[in-house]
């Protein structure tokens, strides 16, 4: 037998101490290489953990680390307990088969039962993989589905609350007599009157720069204390959440593309605006905000506190500044050449 080491990885979305863990799925690995490839094979097993990322792509810190091994240590195997525990993107896992395969590296995959030294096996593989992406694209868009009724409720789905609102749990009866129970948006004045005065200022100056130094000259900090950086006014500045449903919100989404769930006659001027899958959220990296054509709007059922026409023009004012840094940079990059 080979005396090159074998490599067990093992994957979990998020910590739940439930189902397959990361603890039982090392050790059922660690069962088959004991029948398989005898006890000191087992033992000496190189552990790869990446626990809380998801299995659409490839960026895992661990996983990297161990494809740099398989190039590095002339890895003899890779072993995992299900293949989706490797990825569940098809294409990823047929470059990562073939990557493996240009390093002579096995790969085994211990409940499908796979072996890919033969091309039977290599074929029922990526047919798995198929499945398995089929699998992750209906939980995604069960998921989106069910985002999308929520939305019409107009109610808070729950994470980091925006500056200026706490959640608070209300329950109801519905007509059924079935009792119900959801999260909404309770506001706090304090924190509302801070973020009515960064538009303010904003509005006035045109600069996220000039509004951070004077919000520190006047004493305003964040909700955790801390000095409003740039970022931080951004994040503000660009929430929907506080935006009154006004006809001017109305028209602004109508023309952006989102998809709204509320009809223009609950663009009361009274109540706030809710907009959901607005960031793409990935373990291990800043959200990244999505186009507008797919975020998801309806009417709050807190109230707004930025009129509609203040809001769109502060987007507006963004958009412009972000235009001309563009440009800017664009420019100094021919002066460079």
């Amino acid at each position: 037998m080979e005396e090159r080491p074998i490599a067990i990885y093992s994957r979990k979305s998020r910590f739940t101490g439930r189902g397959e863990s990361i603890e039982n799925q090392i050790e059922m690995c660690r069962a088959y290489l004991r029948a398989h490839f005898g006890a000191t094979a087992a033992a000496s097993a190189l552990v790869y953990e990446d626990e809380g990322f998801s299995g659409g792509n490839l960026e895992r810190p661990q996983f990297k680390r161990m494809m740099d091994d398989a190039a590095r240590l002339h890895l003899q195997a890779v072993t995992v307990y299900r293949l989706d525990r490797i990825s569940r993107n098809i294409g990823d896992f047929a470059r990562l088969i073939r990557d493996l395969g240009d390093m002579g590296v096995a790969f085994i995959s211990i409940r499908e039962q796979f072996d890919t030294s033969s091309p039977l096996g290599r074929a029922m593989m990526y047919i798995s993989s198929v499945f398995s992406q089929l699998e992750r694209e209906t939980i995604a868009e069960r998921i989106r589905d069910n985002m999308r009724e929520l939305a019409k409720s107009g109610r808070w789905l729950g994470g980091v609350t925006p500056t200026g609102f706490a959640a608070e749990s209300v329950s109801w009866t519905d007509g059924a007599g079935k009792a119900k129970k959801a999260c909404r948006l309770r506001p706090l004045p304090r924190e509302l009157a801070v973020v009515q005065k960064i538009y303010s200022v904003f509005l006035a100056t045109g600069s996220l720069t000039e509004t951070a130094a004077i919000l520190e000259q006047q004493g305003h900090t964040t909700k955790n204390g801390n000095r409003f950086t740039r970022y931080a006014l951004k994040a503000i500045l660009t929430n929907p959440v506080y935006l009154t449903a006004d006809a001017a919100a109305w028209a602004y989404f109508r023309q952006t593309g989102a998809a709204l769930f509320s009809d223009s006659a609950e663009f009361d001027g009274v109540h706030g605006v809710m907009a959901y899958n607005r960031t793409l959220q990935q373990a291990g990296r800043a959200h990244q905000l999505r186009p507008m054509s797919e975020w998801i709007v309806a009417v709050g059922r807190h109230s707004g506190v930025i009129p509609g026409p203040d809001w769109v023009r502060v987007q507006s004012i963004l958009e412009r500044n972000r235009r001309r840094c563009h440009a800017a940079a664009s420019k100094l990059g021919e002066y460079s050449k």
